[in-house]
């Protein structure tokens, strides 16, 4: 049995309370009067209750563009009231934060560092996207965990249950549909069984409350909604996707940008195809490639905005683990792209350097190096 001094337990305790105390006068004084993704969830899930449609035009920028499943999913907090549910789920974030850099740590093939300072590294690369999320009251964190426990369970052998936490994923952001070819891909096809599975049913889900037909129109609505709300996103400085980069690059949304958008995501899927394919007898791929398709998703969807990148916790602590082992430009390359990504906050290079950086696509290049490195680490047979 192994004593823990009373010094350390002392400054444990002490270190809790404190984040305790932070997190509450955060909440208090700069996001309870804020969260305004987190109302629709829970405008959503106040629909859903009374049986009412959830995709409304007049709702503006704020549209409910979630499968009807997660409605239902957020029902329960609109049996409380709105600043309590605020005060639940940003706490339930807080929380979802730190389960996200421990499973991190526990997805990785092998620990190179002091776990301590990797999860140190990591927080900083991705603090300023952890902030943005906790703000807006956006569900990213619940989605990243889905996945990275996914990823811990199929390195452990519970690939049935790992297809289950994808399935639900796709309903909490319906991209997570990229991990099915994967899944389709290994050897075992158990998790990929239980999240076809397991889709359909959360998918069928909401004709509880709405009958067969009204499930089918909500689908329908859905759809119809995320396909008319893209292209206005496109101008976001904020949006890291592809599609938003080309179309920048290029002099705005339109066919020509749109098309080199898609073939340079194509190629991306080619890449990481070739990637997943080379894992050869490696005892445990399942890291490197779930943290590579983490990190495509907010380059290939059009509402890749860009604290939507805390998605890729995983693949910045497996590069911050395995630095060293990349060739040398690439390893400077990736360091800086890491550090680039995490210091480009208006506070710290000021307003017009931040606006003229994102406008410039700044952190998708960085996320694309990133992407770089990932695959050479499997090239060279590393991970």
């Amino acid at each position: 049995m192994v004593r823990v001094r009373p010094r350390a337990a002392r400054t444990r305790v002490l270190l809790a309370v404190l984040a305790i105390v932070s997190l509450v006068a955060l909440f208090t004084t700069r996001v309870a009067q804020k969260m305004p993704d987190f109302e629709v969830y829970w405008t959503a899930g106040e629909r859903a209750l009374a049986g009412q449609p959830l995709y409304r035009a007049e709702d503006g920028h704020f549209q409910f563009k979630y499968l009807p499943a997660f409605a239902l999913l957020a029902s329960p907090l609109a049996l409380m009231s709105r600043g309590a549910a605020k005060a639940l789920w940003f706490g339930v974030s807080a929380i979802l934060m730190l389960v996200l850099l421990w499973l991190s740590i526990r997805a990785l093939p092998e620990v190179r560092r002091p776990p301590a300072l990797l999860l140190v590294l990591t927080f900083m690369a991705m603090a300023k996207f952890y902030a943005h999320e906790l703000v807006l009251g956006q569900v990213n964190l619940l989605f990243a965990v889905l996945a990275a426990l996914a990823l811990v369970w199929m390195m452990r052998g519970r690939d049935a249950g790992a297809g289950l936490l994808l399935a639900l994923a796709v309903v909490v952001k319906p991209y997570a549909a990229i991990f099915a070819p994967w899944l389709l891909s290994r050897r075992r096809r158990a998790a990929f069984v239980a999240m076809i599975v397991g889709l359909a049913v959360l998918l069928l889900l909401p004709a509880v409350r709405y009958g067969w037909h009204g499930n089918l129109a909500l689908l329908e609505s859905w759809w119809q909604t995320v396909a008319s709300t893209t292209v206005p996103n496109l101008a976001n400085q904020d949006n890291v996707s592809l599609s938003a980069a080309f179309a920048r690059w290029m002099g705005g949304p339109g066919p020509a940008a749109s098309l080199v958008a898609a073939a340079a995501g194509a190629m991306l899927l080619l890449l990481a195809g070739i990637v997943i394919a080379g894992r050869g007898a490696l005892p445990a791929p399942e890291a490197l490639e779930g943290g590579l398709l983490l990190l495509l998703i907010p380059l290939l969807s059009p509402q890749g905005w860009d604290y939507v990148l805390l998605i890729a916790t995983p693949a910045v602590m497996l590069l911050l683990n395995y630095l060293d082992l990349l060739p040398p430009k690439l390893r400077f390359a990736a360091g800086a792209a890491i550090a680039a990504a995490a210091l480009l906050i208006y506070d710290v290079v000021g307003r017009d350097a931040y606006g003229t950086l994102m406008r410039l696509s700044l952190v998708t290049i960085c996320a694309t190096i990133e992407i770089a490195a990932l695959m050479a680490l499997r090239f060279r047979r590393v991970a």
